[in-house]
């Protein structure tokens, strides 16, 4: 099957997924804890195809297109600045800091399991 249009499949239930989730958890003024579960899940989840060397077709699916819509860097990025803007200094110094340190670790956690399976 054609790279692009699995890029594509993936991406577009990538997106509804994160639509979803993000959706469920986030309630309104609070701390963006959808946008920081679905980079989670993403990060742990993209290491874990890395860890598993998928390659061609299926990482194009899951890797590229799914995991590419699923997580969020922009959004992230948003969400702290509406945090600092409104003067949530303790929310946006844990966010940032979760959600780069969390990730990372996550990340390397799915990497690791990846390998060993």
């Amino acid at each position: 099957m054609n790279g692009i249009l699995l890029i594509s499949m993936g991406g577009f239930f990538g997106a509804i997924s994160r639509f979803a989730i993000s959706k469920k958890l986030q309630h309104s003024n609070s701390y963006p804890m959808g946008t920081l579960t679905v980079n989670f899940v993403g990060a742990f989840l993209l290491g874990l195809a890395v860890g598993l060397q998928l390659q061609g077709s299926l990482f194009s699916l899951v890797g590229i297109g799914f995991m590419g819509a699923f997580t969020t860097f922009s959004t992230l990025m948003l969400e702290a600045v509406k945090l600092n803007k409104e003067k949530k200094k303790k929310w946006y110094y844990s966010y940032l800091l979760g959600s780069y340190g969390g990730g990372i670790i996550l990340a390397y956690s799915g990497l690791l399991l990846g390998k060993g399976l």
